[in-house]
């Protein structure tokens, strides 16, 4: 196997040294996590269960205990890479420097809608589970928000140092209501088949009002 085809997980542990037996665990938690993420995503999580998971990874239900401590832990897993992906994905779109904040703001969160689109049952679980999740969970879910949050933070820091915003916003608040507005609209995905046309258009909507009205210069 080359370098290419690891896994990101197993590249950014690339400075230690890694057993071939290290090795090996690493690549049975990333069969277990596609297993899971993928009967999931077909399922739902309730119906996708610990069993199917093995096999469907090719592996014993004794390998998933193995690896971690329960279906609910192995979800949260799941979760949390997909949160890893999408903040690089709109860390990415970021830096393509789109010419307005608002259309900066648009595209990172159109990114992240495409992503989710692609396994809607999923995010669906996701939400579902949200009031069950452990601390643990939930605090590394936060953590990976909080990234996402200082891309977006970074986009009106941007424009407020290029004078296409004022200079004495609430950037904080600002992103909170953008955030907010991005995340309830999922509902409308899940619920009302709303299409990443849809989804993109209202989130433009939400803007246009957010936007003159909490942060954009008013004009002389």
């Amino acid at each position: 196997m080359t370098m290419n085809h690891i896994p990101a997980a197993l590249m950014a542990l690339a400075g230690a040294p890694m057993t071939r037996r290290g090795l090996a665990k690493l690549r049975t938690r990333e069969t277990l996590l596609g297993a899971a993420k993928r009967l999931i995503t077909e399922r739902g999580y309730e119906d996708a269960t610990v069993r199917d998971i093995a096999k469907a990874a090719g592996l014993s239900t004794g390998a998933v205990f193995a690896n971690f401590t329960d279906k609910s832990d192995l979800f949260h897993q799941v979760l949390s890479e997909d949160a890893r992906v999408l903040a690089e994905t709109m860390r990415q779109v970021a830096a393509l420097r789109e010419v307005g904040v608002r259309e900066s703001l648009l595209t990172i969160l159109a990114s992240g809608y495409a992503f989710h689109l692609k396994q809607l049952p999923l995010l669906q679980a996701a939400y579902a589970e949200s009031w069950r999740r452990d601390p643990s969970g939930e605090a590394a879910a936060r953590g990976w928000t909080r990234q996402i949050i200082a891309i977006l933070e970074g986009v009106l820091r941007q424009a407020i140092a290029n004078g296409e915003l004022r200079s004495d916003i609430d950037v904080e608040l600002a992103v909170d209501l953008i955030w907010r507005a991005y995340q309830s609209n999922y509902r409308l995905a899940i619920y009302d088949g709303f299409d990443l046309d849809a989804l993109t258009g209202r989130l433009e909507r939400q803007l246009d009002l957010i936007l003159p009205s909490l942060v954009l210069r008013q004009a002389a």
